[in-house]
């Protein structure tokens, strides 16, 4: 959706859209340690890119799906 592109967004907009889109222990998120297990650890630290206005969200999640365990 362009309206969560980088363009049509801020920092802080940018990380309040991963935060909640994560939502990671606060009822979104089971707990079950997946990130770890496919090898994006820690989630936020996944999606820093985003945040800060270097790659879009599309460009992070193709990159993660091609180079990680999920085939």
């Amino acid at each position: 959706m362009d309206k969560y592109l980088i363009k049509n967004t801020t920092k802080e907009q940018r990380e309040k859209i991963i935060r909640d889109s994560l939502n990671c222990g606060g009822g979104g998120c089971e707990n079950c340690s997946a990130c770890g297990v496919y090898g994006a650890q820690d989630p936020y630290e996944m999606y820093q890119t985003y945040i800060d206005g270097e790659k879009e969200i599309s460009e992070i999640n193709n990159e993660f799906r091609s180079s990680s365990f999920i085939r």
